[in-house]
């Protein structure tokens, strides 16, 4: 009967969770569509989430093309090297490395940073003061981070596919001695629009999976400092899990036979 009831209870637990969490989703995609929005706070967190997570997630883009570029021509040696390398690291960056590598780095940098933000909030009681004042904290907190993530993911992933691209070109005309010419006409023709669009829209299920992880455990800090340390590091493991789901069901929809 133990057993029993530990069974029961986790598994209830588990159930008010998973409800819990769809509460607040719904809450969350209702405030994104209902007035008044707040201008300046939707600009900084647009700031937060792309313009400055912008060098980490170059920097890991471009070598992401160097690796790509090194390992593709290993694999296929032998083989046309301007065809295959080519080809493979713009379908890969495109497709998925591009959109997976940029959503963990941001996960990582901001998902982490929006759930310690509004966990202090939270622990201090500033929440509490805004639906005191009559300020939903849902329009005020939630609604610019989901909307920031949808929008700014896709401009990160598509500066990322050019620099992971412009990447694996260095690497094939200065270190495997291809012809540039040639290598760019290999990118071009392997460069798909269709491989782009399913990267964007990976790209935009990434950021608002990233905003609702980080909003959804701020909102739920308990334990004071403490609290916001473990909120923050369950945001960016929740954000992180999201992506990996996020990407395999979007690959299967648009690419699955």
């Amino acid at each position: 009967m133990r057993f029993v009831r530990l069974l029961g209870c986790t598994v209830l637990e588990s159930l008010a969770r998973v409800g819990h969490f769809s509460l607040f989703t719904l809450k969350g995609l209702m405030s994104c569509v209902m007035l008044p929005i707040y201008g300046r706070i939707l600009f900084q967190q647009c700031l937060t989430l792309g313009f400055y997570a912008l060098p980490v997630v170059g920097l890991t883009a471009v070598f992401a093309g160097f690796v790509l570029a090194l390992q593709s021509y290993s694999g296929f040696a032998g083989l046309s090297g301007e065809n295959t390398v080519a080809a493979v690291v713009v379908v890969a960056i495109t497709r998925e490395l591009g959109p997976v590598l940029a959503g963990l780095m941001v996960a990582g940098r901001t998902g982490a940073a929006m759930a310690a933000e509004i966990g202090s909030m939270r622990v201090s009681e500033q929440i509490d003061a805004l639906e005191t004042l009559g300020v939903n904290p849902f329009r005020f907190l939630v609604a610019p981070r989901l909307i920031a993530g949808v929008c700014m993911m896709p401009l990160l992933v598509l500066i990322a596919d050019i620099i992971g691209v412009f990447g694996g070109f260095i690497v094939g005309v200065t270190r495997l001695s291809f012809s540039s010419g040639l290598y760019i006409d290999q990118l071009v023709k392997h460069t798909a629009a269709f491989d782009v669009f399913a990267g964007l829209v990976k790209a935009a299920c990434f950021g608002f999976s990233i905003a609702l992880c980080g909003c959804y455990y701020g909102f739920t800090t308990i334990k004071g400092a403490r609290g916001v340390g473990e909120a923050a590091t369950r945001a960016v493991v929740s954000a992180s899990t999201g992506i990996l789901i996020f990407n395999y069901l979007i690959t299967t929809l648009f690419f699955g036979l």
